[in-house]
């Protein structure tokens, strides 16, 4: 996952990604001791790979992830409080449970000092958890808010309140926050950028074709005017039609995810007494102040073209519709914790309609989540002693380093790239900063006031005092020692900003990677993530920075004309994929991760036999080692959707599906010998056809 899209805090989330959503493990890990077998058995298997999960009837030339883990994907039964399920949803579940064993001891905890964090994890939860009371109050506690948004007279009240309910982590047109300036990476700048829809993505309201998203359409409609009515508005059904038309209209002048890929766009540095004339119709003055951004002399536009079509829609749409429309989102971010009717409600459309999961999770799995979205290092903090041992955090680093050095080793030996432009990729290759295990300085929640039966209240707070830690930052140097995920969260990315790797506890664990697991195993699962991150940093959008995390234009046009003759070829390979009937994946928005992956592959292929000190691998049940190692990639993808989950991540995420990533076997030479995969095979490429990059 690059996290260029890591501008969390704007209301379009306009750069974040990460490794698919969905992974998780079957037993703990024990604490790592190097990929080597060993007496105590595996999480999976003899030697870390599920043998009996597989589909020998398919031959690997044919399917290779069917192969590797067919049997397993027939049985698999997705839960009815999933909208997929795979290898890391599994670890994820176990990093839930977890974490609420941790949670929940400090809810029940009797002595606890008031202001602590343990105070403050044990009473957001325990006033998630405490539906009578969230019954009891009804919509009360939002009330103040809507009466707010009732008493708009005009524009400069409407962009005030727009301000006002983006610090509260609402979904508004247009959204600011501060993020490290991407051509001097040693100050914050300010962005402004698009945002405001209530459906996924653009194309759920501009697909005409596509029948699914038509389907979607009305019953967002329906879901809007439920939504409305269960606050006593009026008239909810006409309302709902013109705040669909108002976001349909929003959605056509947004920037596409794949625009929205291309880094360099989104640098539009503009002075701030400009911003009235070049982008008129919205009352910056008021938007602004009301975000807390008001003294910047300059902002950075995200996305030109919308921010003007969005401020034009603001002059000019009718202000009762805006009012309604701010009125159902401020309604639609307070809904988890409102009472059960609003709950379900907004579970009826986003999880069953736009997810197709057929059952809400069980609140406690709901509260974990809110609790470390709002606390996550405080609960992290705790995690980390007790699941994290010092040897997995040793073990790790020292696998980073040698798929490090692989890396090294390959930018060396590229024929296409300039001899100069090799020698600064090698430069920032060397100046990387892995990050294993947790942060090596924990965030501070003393200014964040948790109440005891004051869920809604909690929650607006927490949005509030995270979007008030980043205003903080403004003026003050960039702390690089920070991190974007939780240690409990099964992910990894790269952060081109600041030139690092970040891997949290949770993802060292099996099936990525397992003490007691063989040496082949671990390199196709933790090397591949290991691998696949690095190599993020020299992808068709992470080589747009410099070892220092500035955006700059380091290579020569010749190499960039080489390096996207090569990435063309990558767009063309995964836009042949047709996951649903009539939809395939984009491979100009999943080019960078379909990149990652393959070279990933490549270095963690490469780490693997290094490891081997010049040595054959032996023979395990059967095996070779380079089949372990294509066997032990497979088995971290083993991934099932429901159908609506499956057109959303097609539609919307930057990652292929995750039961289509062992295809990029079928660019590796050493694939093709390890399975004799023959001519004729569905897989099979011819070698010259076969992608080499890295």
């Amino acid at each position: 996952m690059l996290r260029h899209r890591q501008f969390a805090i704007l209301a379009a989330g306009a750069l974040a990604c990460a490794l698919p959503a969905a992974a998780q493990a079957a037993k703990p890990a024990p604490a790592p001791a190097a990929g080597k077998a060993a007496a105590v058995q595996p999480a999976y298997g003899t030697f870390g790979f599920d043998v009996a999960g597989m589909d020998r009837t398919v031959a690997p030339g044919e399917d290779f992830g069917r192969y590797a883990s067919g049997t397993y994907l027939t049985n698999l039964v997705i839960p009815a409080d999933r909208s997929n399920y795979g290898m890391f949803t599994k670890l994820r579940d176990l990093s839930q449970e977890r974490t609420r064993t941790i949670i929940e001891t400090a809810a029940a905890a009797k002595d606890v000092k008031p202001g602590s964090e343990a105070q403050k994890v044990g009473d957001f939860y325990g006033s998630f958890l405490d539906e009578a009371a969230i019954e009891a109050k009804g919509l009360a506690p939002l009330k103040p808010h809507l009466r707010l948004i009732s008493a708009i007279a005009d524009r400069r009240q409407l962009a005030q309140a727009f301000g006002q309910a983006s610090r509260l982590g609402v979904t508004l047109p247009v959204g600011a926050g501060p993020q490290q300036d991407l051509k001097n990476p040693d100050i914050y700048a300010v962005y402004v950028g698009q945002g405001g829809l209530g459906l996924p993505d653009r194309d759920y309201y501009l697909d005409t074709k596509n029948p699914k998203f038509a389907e979607i359409r009305g019953k967002y409609v329906a879901h809007i005017a439920a939504m409305l009515r269960l606050a006593g508005v009026e008239g909810a059904e006409a309302r709902a039609q013109k705040i669909l038309a108002l976001e349909t209209k929003l959605a056509g002048i947004h920037w596409s995810k794949v625009e929205e890929r291309q880094i360099e766009k989104l640098y539009n540095p503009i002075k701030r007494a400009a911003i009235d004339t070049t982008y008129p119709g919205l009352d910056w003055t008021s938007l602004l102040t009301a975000i807390g951004v008001q003294n910047e002399k300059e902002l950075v536009i995200l996305h030109p073209s919308a921010i003007a079509g969005t401020a034009k829609l603001i002059a000019e749409e009718p202000l009762d519709i805006w009012k309604d429309y701010l009125t159902f989102h401020v309604l639609k971010a307070a809904s988890p914790y409102l009472p059960k009717a609003f709950v379900d409600e907004d579970f009826a459309f986003s999880g069953k309609v736009v997810s197709g999961q057929p059952e809400i999770q069980p609140r406690w799995k709901r509260g974990v989540d809110t609790t470390t979205a709002a606390l996550g290092e405080a609960v992290g903090k705790l995690y980390v002693a007790k699941y994290f041992p010092p040897e997995a955090k040793r073990e790790a680093d020292l696998l980073v380093k040698n798929i490090i050095a692989a890396m090294d080793e390959r930018l060396s030996r590229l024929t296409w790239m300039d001899p100069k432009t090799k020698a600064e990729a090698r430069a920032k290759l060397a100046k990387f900063t892995p990050k294993i295990g947790y942060p090596a300085t924990w965030r501070d929640y003393s200014r964040l006031e948790v109440r005891r039966g004051d869920a809604l209240g909690n929650a607006f707070r927490a949005a509030e005092f995270a979007f008030q830690r980043e205003l903080d930052k403004i003026g003050k140097p960039i702390d690089r020692t920070e991190w974007g995920m939780t240690p409990m969260t099964v992910n990894a990315y790269a952060n081109p900003f600041w030139n690092e790797i970040v891997f949290p506890a949770a993802i060292l664990q099996p099936p990525f990677f397992d003490a007691h697991a063989d040496t082949a195993i671990n390199y196709g699962g933790i090397g591949l993530v290991i691998g696949h991150e690095i190599s993020h940093h020299f992808d068709d959008q992470g080589r747009k920075f410099d070892k220092d995390g500035k955006l700059s234009d380091w290579w020569t046009p010749e190499d960039v004309k080489r390096f996207t003759a090569l990435t063309d070829k990558v767009v063309k390979q995964y836009a042949a994929y047709e996951p649903l009937p009539g939809t395939h994946v984009n491979g100009e928005l999943t080019l960078g991760e379909n990149m990652a992956d393959l070279a990933g592959l490549c270095v963690s292929f490469d780490a693997y036999h290094k490891s081997l000190n010049g040595k054959p691998a032996p023979v395990i049940d059967g095996f070779t080692g380079d089949q372990r190692f294509f066997l032990g990639f497979a088995q971290v993808w083993r991934q099932k959707y429901r159908d609506a989950s499956l057109l959303q991540q097609l539609t919307t995420n930057e990652h292929t599906p995750g039961f289509l990533r062992p295809n990029v076997v079928r660019n590796l030479d050493a694939w093709y010998d390890t399975f004799s995969v023959k001519p004729g095979q569905a897989l099979y490429l011819k070698p010259e056809d076969r992608i080499k990059i890295w």
